[in-house]
């Protein structure tokens, strides 16, 4: 039997399909290339990596039956789900969801049909962890993925009922209270914490909190001030709980106005502790900014207003490091945001004078790490269009006369 085969193993397709396959083997037989149909069922199964045919046809079955459960699960066909997985108990472990961590998983996402948990759901849910489905895949996938958005909390607290862990790790190294910070949904950050999940998720060689991470995710909110505060009623600590940082975040006008009376120099201060503020598809972060750029990044504009009549330099440069990388005003932050999120913030610091024409040299696109690039706000904003929906920003910065 010939053994004629890359060897580097080609990858199968995401859904293979074994007629497709066998019509490869018989093509290979055809052209001569293999001494027998057997010969080359053979080759196919070690170009895609598998010992040998009969192991390539079972791995392929599996993935179809996985397919046929996914569409199940999607129709919520609870006889249909009951069924195979009464037949097949493997597959309350097959590679589904998110991460792969399994049916439940994919369950608990809610994501076909999206929104909330039906009554159905819940009760197939319920079902497939009283007959075999772990509860914990994956490090509580379950539960991570639910968390996610407030209108699967239904969904959470079946899971948390049969078992499931608040102070869980997905995958050992990602706490369950990350994945609400990362989304910024407070309800879903408050159901954690009421139910013993612990804001600091303190763990040997971890710095970051959930404060951290969720000051630190890429998503805008106007909801952020509502979730530092339920961070921080539970006890939640930050590293950046730095002079008027908070303030600027939480919205809480009083304290940074409290602040900056008190010290007349804060509203120039640049922070280089600041090592967060990445979104859209950008690395440009906070190291260096002032508050205003701070505000401007997050979308603050009461803040903004009360840092200006403060003082605040609305064309305050970032600090420049010892590669020359940096020196961006607040309208950089604004300018590229998720889906025109930061075209107020843009008209705001437009019609009080910011300068659409300074340059500076910053950190490129999200993609490709260690880019820098040389331009001004809109020539920056420019730089996304495939990843952010800036149209309008971008049509506003040019109607104003702005510079690429």
């Amino acid at each position: 039997m010939s053994t004629q085969f890359p060897e580097g193993a080609r990858p199968l397709p995401d859904r293979p399909n074994l007629r497709h396959l066998k019509d490869q083997a018989k093509d290979l037989h055809k052209t001569g290339s293999a001494e027998s149909l057997t010969d080359a069922q053979f080759q196919i199964a070690r170009l895609y990596g598998f010992p040998s045919w009969p192991k390539l046809k079972a791995h392929v079955e599996s993935l179809e039956e996985v397919g046929q459960l996914k569409e199940a699960i999607d129709a919520e066909d609870f006889e249909r789900v009951k069924e195979m997985l009464t037949r097949n108990p493997d597959l309350h472990r097959a590679p589904l969801g998110y991460g792969k961590d399994g049916p439940l998983t994919w369950i608990a996402e809610c994501s076909v049909p999206w929104g909330p948990p039906t009554k159905s759901r819940l009760d197939l849910a319920k079902w497939m962890i009283e007959h075999g489905s772990d509860v914990h895949q994956g490090g509580d996938g379950p539960l991570m993925r639910a968390a996610l958005n407030r209108q699967r909390i239904p969904m959470m607290e079946l899971l948390v009922a049969h078992g499931a862990d608040v102070n869980a790790e997905w995958h050992g190294n990602f706490p369950i209270l990350f994945a609400p910070c990362e989304s910024v949904h407070h309800p879903c950050i408050k159901w954690l914490l009421d139910h013993g999940a612990d804001p600091n998720c303190p763990k040997p060689g971890r710095k970051d909190t959930a404060l951290d991470y969720l000051l630190a995710t890429y998503g805008r909110s106007h909801e952020l001030p509502i979730c530092i505060d339920h961070l921080l009623k539970a006890g939640g600590k930050t590293r950046f709980d730095l002079p008027g940082i908070l303030d600027v975040l939480r919205n809480r006008l009083d304290l940074l106005t409290e602040k900056l009376t008190a010290d007349s120099e804060l509203v120039h201060r640049r922070f280089p502790e600041l090592d967060f503020g990445s979104t859209g598809a950008r690395w440009l972060l906070l190291q260096g900014a002032t508050l205003l750029h701070v505000a401007a990044e997050f979308g603050n504009l009461q803040a903004a207003e009360v840092l200006l009549k403060h003082g605040a330099d609305i064309n305050a440069r970032a600090t420049i490091n010892e590669g020359g990388v940096g020196g961006q005003t607040p309208l950089f932050h604004a300018a590229t945001q998720f889906g025109d999120w930061g075209l107020p913030m843009v008209t705001f610091l437009a019609q009080r004078g910011a300068d659409l024409s300074v340059r500076a040299k910053i950190p490129g696109h999200y993609d490709r790490p260690g880019e820098t690039v040389e331009c001004a706000p809109l020539g920056y904003a420019l730089l996304f269009p495939d990843d952010v929906t800036t149209n309008q920003t971008v049509d506003y910065l040019r109607e104003r006369g702005a510079p690429d």
